[in-house]
């Protein structure tokens, strides 16, 4: 038992929502976390879940050490939406850090603003080693919180894609779209469209982030050649996955237990060809050829929540954020 109580900083969504990272930091933490991964440095179990029966509500618990950070956290989420109904649904996520070189808490936080950025970096990183050579259109499907953080972090990894288009329903979701890519890019041009599958046509990448309600589903049929396809949350076609010519995955094992909607005509998940940390680590490759067509999964590895709660734990905490609490005591 300590002789000295320590104090445990609690770090709450509006402690951390104004913290300043940018979207190059977040791809560079994230990007480090996978190669830590992928040299033996770093550990990331299985996730366990448990599900209500009726489907009514989801929780899930993911452990983690980071090596070269030298950090521990455990990472918890909870969702209840019985009726599945986003004005209904209740959803909580905290992810606990502990310094593992002295054996002290870090923080606990709250893990919204966290995995708003974790997820759109994974998906610049997946894109920055999968699109073809001379990529330039990308195409946006959904609005919401990872819609809005897509493009300011896919640019920090590919400053090359300068035709963007969006589609959207939402008015107030298209326009915060807009205002968060110009506040990292003033220069940016969006187009708004109003066709998704004629844009997918001619669409270089196509990131599909929109949510469980979206009428959405870009067909293998209306893909170009060498289009690179990157599921993050709905607005892609089982087919896009079936008939792709090369499958990527951030985690092949998380994609068998979270991707089953993606099955094919057989019932079954096509196999993964990659995943990213070994392609990061150039023990893979992303293609192999321009022409063809690559399904990507993006997945959370609690590895990349880790960096990217580190990261905003250290500033808010060095500007004096947050809540001591003695829990220990």
């Amino acid at each position: 038992m300590n002789a000295r109580p320590t104090p445990l900083r609690v770090l709450s969504r509006s402690d951390l929502a104004d913290v300043p990272i940018s979207p190059a930091e977040v791809v560079r933490a994230v990007e480090d976390a996978y190669l830590a991964l992928a040299s033996g440095d770093s550990d990331n179990p299985r996730k366990l879940s448990v599900a209500h029966p009726d489907g009514w509500s989801v929780a899930y618990a993911m452990l983690g050490r980071d090596g070269r950070r030298r950090v521990v956290a455990m990472k918890t989420s909870y969702k209840f939406d019985p009726h599945h109904d986003r004005s209904n649904k209740r959803y909580f996520t905290t992810i606990s850090l502990y310094d593992d070189s002295t054996g002290t808490p870090i923080a606990l936080m709250d893990c919204a603003r966290v995995g708003a950025l974790r997820t759109p970096a994974v998906s610049a990183l997946l894109v920055r080693e999968c699109a073809r050579p001379g990529a330039r259109s990308v195409l946006l499907i959904g609005t919401g919180t990872q819609g809005r953080n897509a493009l300011p972090h896919l640019l920090a990894a590919n400053p090359h894609l300068n035709r963007l288009m969006l589609y959207g329903t939402h008015p107030e979701g298209l326009e915060a779209v807009h205002r968060q890519l110009l506040h990292h890019h003033p220069q940016a041009e969006l187009d708004i469209v109003s066709d998704p599958d004629a844009a997918a046509r001619e669409a270089d990448v196509i990131l599909a982030t929109a949510g469980p309600g979206t009428r959405v589903a870009i067909e293998a049929k209306d893909l170009a050649p060498g289009a690179t396809v990157v599921l993050v949350g709905y607005g892609l076609a089982p087919s896009t996955l079936a008939e792709a010519d090369r499958v990527i995955a951030t985690s092949a094992e998380q994609m068998a237990l979270t991707g089953t909607d993606m099955a094919g005509p057989d019932g079954r998940l096509r196999q993964v060809d990659a995943e990213l940390p070994r392609i990061l680590d150039r023990r893979a490759v992303g293609r192999t050829t321009a022409d063809e067509r690559v399904f990507v999964y993006n997945s959370g590895l609690v590895l990349t929540d880790i960096a990217v709660a580190h990261a905003l734990a250290d500033r808010a905490i060095a500007e004096g954020r947050g809540t001591e609490v003695s829990l220990w005591d």
